[in-house]
């Protein structure tokens, strides 16, 4: 093993026209790794996840996955889960989960019948198993719960089994309940694919429950009369071992201004 890191990350910026983003991101992370990312409104987070996943190229910087220049568009090796549920609603629940494979099976239809189908729906058991799903294989996502709804998108995220998870505020929109149960499957899911994970929230209690390490954004410049002139960056890198408790400090203090956010992307 080279002890290469999975993903690396050097001096990366981004910007829109005269709006600086992000700004001198750098940090190496070993495979494995759960990261948090957190930080102020408009700090450049999921900026940060889209770059992960090639849907946003650095306008400085390079990002290497696995020793090579990250692939300029999405490939299967990087999942993502969005907050918004990523489902078909035409779709039952299986065959929002077979419907990869059949564009990969019949990709000028999109669509396989007869023995071929029944097949593929045979292949997700496993999948519908893990997630809790497996009673509802039939059931269409307007019949689900929005836990069950998320729990069938990162089933979808997981089917190729990804080296890397990015997930997008995943829990933002469910009750406190329900995102328990939701941290329970994640972390379960984590341990046994080995996956290296990316999650942006929002709950700084989540981010330090679930992570092994804590990425803060934020900028470490203000100019008040030009508010746009510099970029986030990660201003903490915080490794956490949840076998000691004193290794988790108090986070309240760590995201303490909001940012500027890019022309109609609140999330950014």
């Amino acid at each position: 093993m080279s002890g290469e890191p999975k993903i690396a990350v050097h001096g990366v910026g981004k910007s829109y026209g005269s709006a600086i983003v992000l700004e001198g991101v750098s940090l190496d992370v070993e495979a494995g790794s759960f990261c948090t990312v957190v930080g102020a409104s408009g700090c450049g987070k999921s900026t940060f996840l889209r770059m992960l996943l090639s849907q946003e190229t650095p306008d400085r910087g390079t990002i290497l996955l696995d020793g090579e220049p990250i692939p300029a568009e999405p490939t299967e090796d990087r999942g993502i889960v969005f907050q918004r549920y990523s489902v078909f609603p035409h779709l039952s629940v299986e065959d929002n989960l077979i419907l990869a494979d059949e564009f990969a099976n019949a990709p000028r239809l999109g669509r396989v019948f007869g023995a071929k189908r029944r097949k593929l729906r045979g292949t997700v058991d496993k999948t519908l198993e893990a997630i809790g799903l497996a009673g509802s294989r039939k059931s269409y996502p307007a019949q689900l719960s929005g836990g069950m709804q998320q729990r069938l998108a990162i089933a979808q995220a997981l089917l190729k089994k990804p080296d890397v998870l990015l997930m997008d505020e995943p829990f933002g929109a469910l009750d406190p309940g329900t995102r328990v149960d939701m941290h329970a499957l994640l972390l379960d899911l984590w341990r046994e694919r080995g996956m290296t994970v990316f999650m942006v929230t929002h709950d700084i209690h989540e981010a330090f429950k679930l992570g092994t390490r804590v990425l803060v954004f934020d900028k470490r410049r203000h100019d008040p009369h030009a508010p746009q002139r510099y970029g986030a960056t990660i201003t903490y890198d915080l490794p956490l071992d949840h076998r000691k408790a004193a290794s988790v400090p108090d986070a309240r203090d760590l995201i303490t201004q909001p940012t500027d956010t890019r022309p109609g992307d609140q999330d950014a």
